[in-house]
């Protein structure tokens, strides 16, 4: 997983051959040949997939999070604040979730939560002391771009779809998109709002394997508008 700390806040069977033994007859003086004896083949060998392991509730030490701790990580983060004030990338009120990954600087085993809230243009970060379940820190920047999330991704894409610019795809559906930050460069024309504004670039997959050239497309996932770099 990609860390932030660089901001001021910072995936054998062994597979074994039949061996046919052929069997020689002794031969006798002035005796006919005996026929070899019958061969069996042999056993094939197979390797029985093992039963999968249950996630442990909880890690230790610089272990990643479970789970279990992300899901009682995200729920302490989420305030009754942010969850009123912010807004997710499709409007709805509540933080976009990003990401979470443990503090391996930390005394004690804590939570880093990071959100971003599309009405602020502020990346939020929640810090969770997972042993006592409360949150202990909390920090908010603009001009900060993270990873984006699933979520994001998806609705960059029917943000593409639905604009005339992307009319060579016929929809959504059989589509897997990935979405990659984009920053604005001092020579684009129509997307210097990015790194204000939270933007993406696609890579649009098919069911069937293939790779859409959407590449030139730039998505402001803020102000919900596509550009085409020149």
């Amino acid at each position: 997983m990609v860390r932030y700390r660089k901001w001021a806040w910072g995936l054998s069977i062994a597979t074994a051959s039949a061996v046919t033994a052929f069997g020689f007859a002794s031969w006798q003086a002035n005796a006919a040949p005996t026929p070899p004896t019958p061969t069996v083949a042999a056993e094939q060998p197979h390797v029985s997939d093992p039963s999968p392991v249950p996630e442990a509730a909880t890690g230790s030490g610089s272990d990643a999070l479970t789970s279990g701790e992300v899901e009682k990580a995200r729920a302490v983060a989420l305030t009754p604040q942010l969850a009123a004030g912010a807004e997710d990338v499709t409007g709805k009120t509540g933080p976009e979730y990003l990401s979470a990954e443990v503090d391996t600087e930390a005394g004690g085993r804590q939570a880093e939560i990071y959100f971003y809230d599309y009405k602020t243009e502020k990346l939020v970060k929640q810090v969770v002391d997972l042993t006592t379940g409360k949150l202990t820190k909390s920090f908010s920047a603009t001009g900060m771009q993270p990873p984006a999330s699933e979520q994001e991704a998806r609705t960059a894409l029917e943000l593409l779809v639905a604009d005339p610019l992307g009319k060579s795809l016929a929809g959504v559906d059989g589509l897997v998109p990935t979405a990659h930050i984009y920053t604005a460069k001092p020579a684009d024309r129509g997307a210097s709002q990015c790194g204000r504004n939270r933007c993406v670039q696609l890579i649009v997959q098919t069911e069937d394997g293939r790779f859409l050239s959407v590449s030139e497309f730039i998505i402001d996932l803020s102000g919900r508008t596509v550009a085409r770099l020149k």
